[in-house]
């Protein structure tokens, strides 16, 4: 099996459920670190509808879908912030779909991505408690910087040049 990657519309039914997959497992996360709960299921339906992802379309924004022989495994997407530079986000792959290379393949898209919108300079947030992912953009040549953004949840900030 192989990795493909291509961009689709945010809207699109494999974006959408990637999305949904995405937002559960980091919400639940956090969750269940800070209140040893899940989400309330309310509060995960407002926020999936309120974070469409329209951001992620063109002409300053695209969303990638990757699949694993055929089928929707994980996303990335991109947002142009500034003149050259981009930021990353979404960077999801299903559960199943981990440990396969899927994701160092789908930054490296993301990456492409970022450089034919004009961007010289990718950044992106994580939290702490999602170590896998800082530990990935590690090893992809990231570094921690100092905060682009003031979201609510981020807690460590990566840069990397694209030139």
């Amino acid at each position: 099996m192989t990795w493909t990657v291509a961009p689709e519309p945010y809207d699109s039914p494999a974006a959408a459920a990637l999305w949904r997959a995405f937002y559960t497992e980091v919400s639940d996360r956090w969750y269940l670190l800070h209140e040893g709960r899940p989400t309330d299921p309310g509060e995960l339906e407002r926020e999936i509808a309120a974070q469409t992802g329209a951001d992620l379309a063109p002409p300053r924004g695209l969303l990638l879908v990757a699949r694993y022989g055929g089928e929707a495994a994980g996303t990335a997407g991109i947002r142009l912030l500034e003149a050259g530079t981009a930021e990353l986000t979404r960077v999801f792959l299903y559960e199943g779909m981990r440990g396969r290379g899927g994701a160092t393949f789908l930054v490296r898209a993301a990456e492409d991505a970022a450089r034919e919108l004009g961007a010289s300079r990718m950044v992106l947030d994580t939290r702490s408690d999602l170590v896998e992912a800082r530990a990935l953009y590690a090893r992809l040549g990231y570094a921690e910087t100092e905060p682009h953004n003031h979201a609510p949840y981020a807690e460590h900030w990566f840069a990397k040049s694209l030139t």
